[in-house]
Formats: C-alpha cells, structure tokens, sequence
C-alpha cells in the first residue's frame, strides 16, 4: 500500500523512494499527534467531572481550556528556530517528556487557578510539535507531495478523536473512585504517561535530515538531498523568501494565518465543547457521549485522505483549500441550527469537522513553496502561533455565549461566520511564480 499515491510522482522510482521514508516516519509521527491531540483536548471530557470537584464554571472552563494556547504562541517561533538549530529529534524528545509530565501533573489539580496555571505551562512545553513535524515534512519530502503528508499526520487529530473519546469515557467511568481517586485523575494519568514513553523513543527513532540515514541505501540518500535541494533553489528564484524577515512581510503568509486561526477556532471549538453538546443532545452515559463524540472525527478521518491525495494528484491548492473552509462554515451552521435534532446537527458537525482537517492538510503544503530557509521555519511557527490563538479564543467564546445566553449553538454560528471569511482569503492566496512557472505544476497551480 502507497501512503502517498503513485500518480502524484512522474516515475516510479520517486513513488518507491518516497513511500519508503513515509512509511518509516509517517506511522510514527501519526501516533505521536494522537498522545499530543489527546491530552490537548481531554480536559473537554474531565470537565464533566472536574467541575463540580474544583468549582469549575463554563466560562472558568473555557478561560482555561483556552490559555493552554497563549502559553504555546509565546513559545512557538523560539521552539521552531531551536528544532532547526539543534535538530528534530532532541527538540521534540524535549516536548513530549515535558509535556507528558504536565499533563499528568493535572490530576493534582484543586482549584480553578491551578487549572489556569497548569494548562498555560502545558502549553508552553508543547509549543513547536506541530510546526515542528510541519518543518521536518519540508526536510522530506518534495512540496507536491506534503499534502498528503500532512494529511496523515493530522489524521491524529480525527483518531484522537475517534479512539480518544471512547477511551476518555471509559476511563473515566470505569476508575471513578479507584484508589480514592476521581474518574478525571485517572483520566490525566493515564493519558499523560504514553507523552513521556514515546518521547524517549523519539530519541532512538527519528533522524534529522536525509543524507546519511541507515534505512535508505546511499544513491536514495543522494536523489532525495539532490531533489529537494533543487526545489528549494527554485522556489527561491520563483520569489520565495529565504531570510528571518521574508516571513514577516509575506502577504499571502497572513492569509494564510487568517486561514488557519478560522479553521482553528471551528475544530477546537467543537473538539472542546463536543462532550457538552453531545450530552445536550441527551446522552447520559460517558460511554456513549465518547462513541457518539468519535464520529465526527470518524467521517473526518477518511475525506482528509481523499481530499489531500485529490489535491496533491491535480497540485492545485487553491480551490481545495476554498471549498475545505466553505465546508466546514456549512457544517457549522446546520449544527447550530438543527441544535435540537441530534442526527442533522452530529451530520453538520462531521461535515464542520472535515471541512477543517482537510483544509488544514491543504493549507500546511503552501508555507515550504511561499518560503524557504530560515524564513520556513519562522514562517510556519508563525502560522502557527497567530492561528492557535484561536484555540484561545474559540472555547472562551462558547464559555461566554453558554453562560450568558445558554444557548451554545449560537457560538457555532459566529464559528461559522469566521470560516466563511476564511473561504474568501484562501482563495487570495496565490504562489510565488504562479504566472511565471509554467510546466512546475506544484508552484503554477496551487
């Protein structure tokens, strides 16, 4: 089986040699955003227990699954130039085991402060994961071929999803009172401790760079140094920037952070509050509300793939990109507006849900053409930064319209409305050498 699909190479020696590294690091890299997404976004399945233990409000709630997000954005362009600096696999070995330990250290919690506290320094020691992988694909990989790269990687989120709800559930329910602790306890601990396991094991697993890697013979570690290479000169002549600044002054790199801040707000804001919206629904067993909770990710899982695969098959991004964020605001619509018809509105929420991930696939394969260099690395932690303070402000938001109109629903419309405009700056993006570049399909047509 191909990971990435034979027709987006021109021989079929490429389709070999670039299957080959991503079935050695995409399998990896997947189960490690699974731990990462998971205990990112577990505290939305402790809060049906937490609350009431530490005195924990909606809003308080939403405060604080939120703040998570402006510890990781003061640290994510230091994180990423350091990953460039001292390597992929002591930085990231350095993310897991601290954010590991902090993620268990959240079943001492007793107050809501030392919720607040702890999720901020969790996401400060996360800060640099995702914009990390997204740097190393451009290590790797060539950029008609990240796409779907990345769609793997993100599948992470869908399986967190998918396994982590269910699991959460069970956790919870199932070690209530074990060892006279709290469902939620167990829940941190549990979840925590695989962070911490799989860190050191990237130690021992992940290289750096090609060049010199025992898993390809040494004419594959020459094609794949000398293919990249020659790409990123070319982006560089087409007008990528290469240099510290470049990813400041790109236009189409705020676009881009627009983007991802909309797409970013919708999938945290479902992902946090979907526990909630399911028991609203009216579920009452954690079991259920974590089966009924996982199909979103489920129907996200597959369209992700097939979308990227389409996108880096045709290598247009555009369009793609366009129609992932008019997806997902649609989804979001008829989730709010058939609030009370829990088959229609679980239907919007997994069309919200893969609209977003597949939008983000898209989107992730644009930075390593706009920029090179150090200016990728500061380009995509700066995405990154600028987009996850919508994982800030999404459930505060849904915080904040619960508790004073108590109607969640209308959060997903204002979700929604973001979106939409996201749609519209997608489709400004446009690549360096996109009217030169005749004959490179992966810069002419994005």
């Amino acid at each position: 089986m191909n990971l990435i699909s034979r027709s987006t190479f021109d021989n079929e020696q490429d389709s070999l040699l670039y299957n080959r590294i991503a079935w050695r690091l995409l399998p990896f890299l997947f189960v490690l955003y699974v731990v990462a997404f998971l205990d990112r976004v577990n505290v939305g399945f402790a809060k049906l227990q937490m609350s009431a233990d530490i005195g924990l409000s909606d809003l308080a709630f939403g405060f604080g699954a939120g703040v998570f997000f402006i510890g990781y954005c003061l640290c994510e362009i230091p994180s990423n130039m350091i990953l460039q600096r001292v390597g992929a696999r002591f930085w990231i070995t350095r993310i897991m085991i601290t954010w590991g330990l902090l993620s268990i250290s959240m079943m001492f919690v007793k107050t809501p402060t030392a919720f607040y506290i702890l999720r901020f320094l969790l996401g400060m020691a996360e800060a640099g994961f995702y914009p990390g992988v997204v740097l190393y694909m451009t290590y790797w990989f060539p950029s008609y071929a990240r796409s779907q790269g990345m769609a793997w990687f993100n599948l992470g989120i869908a399986m967190a999803g998918v396994l982590g709800s269910p699991l959460s559930g069970w956790i919870m329910q199932t070690f209530a009172g074990v060892a006279g602790m709290a469902g939620w306890q167990w829940l941190f601990l549990l979840e925590g401790i695989p962070a911490v396991l799989l860190g050191i094991a990237v130690f021992f697993y992940l290289d750096d760079r090609p060049g010199k890697v025992h898993w390809l013979s040494p004419e594959q570690n020459a094609r794949v140094v000398q293919q990249l290479a020659a790409q990123r000169q070319h982006h560089e002549a087409a007008g990528a920037g290469h240099n510290f600044r470049a990813a400041f002054v790109n236009k189409d790199l705020w676009c881009l952070i627009y983007v991802n801040f909309a797409l970013l707000c919708g999938t945290y804001g479902v992902s946090f509050w979907l526990p909630q919206i399911v028991q609203g629904l009216g579920v009452k067993s954690l079991f259920q509300t974590g089966l009924i909770a996982a199909i979103p990710f489920a129907v996200a899982s597959v369209l992700m793939v097939l979308v990227s695969r389409h996108s880096d098959k045709k290598r247009e991004r555009r369009w793609h990109g366009t129609l992932c964020n008019l997806a997902s605001a649609l989804g979001l619509a008829i989730a709010a507006y058939f609030h009370d018809q829990p088959v229609l509105s679980l239907a919007g929420l997994s069309l919200a849900m893969s609209g977003g991930l597949a939008g983000f696939c898209v989107l992730w394969a644009l930075p390593g053409v706009l920029l090179t260099g150090t200016a990728a690395a500061a380009g995509i932690a700066l995405i990154a930064t600028v987009g996850n303070l919508g994982g800030y402000a999404s459930p505060f938001m849904m915080g904040w319209v619960k508790q004073s109109s108590g109607h969640l629903e209308y959060g997903l419309y204002a979700l929604a409305g973001m979106t939409l405009i996201g749609a519209f700056v997608m489709f400004s993006v446009k690549p360096p050498g996109a009217k030169d570049a005749k004959g490179l399909p992966e810069l002419s047509s994005i």
